[in-house]
């Protein structure tokens, strides 16, 4: 039985998911944890423990230190630190988001982790940006050169990260895997709207002030934001048809999805992001979306303006207001739009998909160390 140990960043969103019941809907955003123990794989994890030892607190935050301080990008070394050792004794190591990956990668080049990575960059091209000297650039990419994979959910993501390994002399395996949904937890919902307009969503590259803007305009529509209490801080005072909601947890938030008319999702353009989870959620409802084409989705997830979602620029707050506006006026288009979200999940971005193109990546990985092969052959 092949052992694979998932590197999670220490979030209490995180710690929820584990410590409800198996089959429970939170964790569905353990990053296939619970399926791909059905499917006969021995997993574990890095949140075992309530918190880091206070070795492993002083120890990462000297490294945090030094590795900034030479112009690095840090990450949480105390989690991956305390928990070295049960990742040292498993097969393969899947780091599931750069807070935790960074650290592990560093590790992993510096010999102390052991096992190969399958390492899930989620916005790592703007990490990059950040890095201030050349021999800091070559230390990344030569770290990036020892996973054994790395995966982007985005597609333009992927090529950005191979010609940026490239340009500081190294090569990766980078691989693109369109992210999925799980069809049967989020399905068309049979309750009536309560919401006219919903968006739903944390990364820091959402426009909701473009959001609130439209809804400025469009005084007889109601509008939901569900966020964290980080972007409702930095939101310009709403109209009295935007109501906001803060750290709802899964079902609640599943539940929201459920009760609108349509799905807004503006971001701003990055690498990575295209509120990819919440849009296939959505999609998965049969929810008419109005979403941002940012280079993150404008590939690779099978898109078609007009067809199974709306795609406007990126910033275009008149273009995305007239998008809303004609769904709510045109109810025979909107479920027409929806009904074309659904079909296209069902067909190309399934969560059943995406688990076999990860389970794929982590049983490669594992034979390639008991074959004793090296990263890239």
């Amino acid at each position: 039985m092949t052992s694979v140990f998932f590197l999670y960043r220490d979030s209490p969103e995180r710690r929820r998911a584990l410590a409800a019941a198996p089959g429970s809907p939170e964790r569905y955003t353990l990053a296939g944890l619970d399926e791909l123990r059905a499917r006969g794989v021995d997993a574990s994890h890095n949140l075992e423990r309530a918190r880091p030892p206070a070795w492993a607190r002083v120890v990462g935050g000297i490294l945090k230190w030094v590795l900034e301080r030479a112009g690095g990008y840090g990450g949480d070394f105390a989690t991956v630190l305390a928990s070295l050792g049960r990742a040292n004794g498993a097969d393969v190591v899947f780091s599931t988001v750069d807070t935790v990956g960074i650290p592990a990668l560093l590790l992993r080049r510096a010999g102390r982790l052991r096992p190969p990575l399958v390492y899930v960059a989620i916005g790592l091209p703007e990490r990059l940006e950040r890095l201030r000297s050349e021999r800091m650039r070559r230390v990344y990419a030569s770290a990036l050169a020892r996973c054994e994979a790395v995966i982007a959910y985005s597609e333009h993501e992927a090529q950005v990260l191979r010609e940026w390994v490239a340009q500081h002399g190294a090569r990766a395996r980078v691989d693109f895997v369109p992210f999925g949904v799980d069809t049967e937890i989020f399905q068309p919902a049979a309750e009536e709207p309560r919401d006219d307009v919903v968006s739903i969503g944390a990364d820091p590259h959402r426009d909701f002030a473009l959001l609130v803007r439209a809804a400025r305009r469009m005084p007889e529509t109601s509008f939901r934001i569900v966020t964290t209490p980080e972007h409702a801080r930095e939101l310009p005072p709403l109209p009295a048809n935007v109501a906001i909601e803060t750290d709802l947890r899964f079902e609640e938030m599943r539940s929201r999805l459920a009760a609108a008319r349509i799905v807004a999702l503006p971001v701003r353009e990055n690498s990575y992001s295209g509120a990819t989870t919440v849009l296939l959620q959505a999609l998965a409802m049969a929810k008419p979306v109005v979403v941002t084409r940012t280079q993150a989705i404008a590939s690779g997830y099978g898109l078609v303006d007009g067809e199974n979602c709306r795609l406007v620029a990126p910033g275009d707050g008149d273009a995305f207001g007239r998008a809303l506006v004609d769904l709510l006026d045109d109810d025979e288009r909107a479920r027409s739009l929806g009904a074309a979200a659904r079909a296209t999940v069902e067909r190309e971005l399934s969560r059943e998909r995406w688990l076999d193109r990860i389970e794929a990546l982590l049983l490669a990985a594992a034979a390639a160390r008991a074959g004793g092969r090296s990263p890239h052959g």
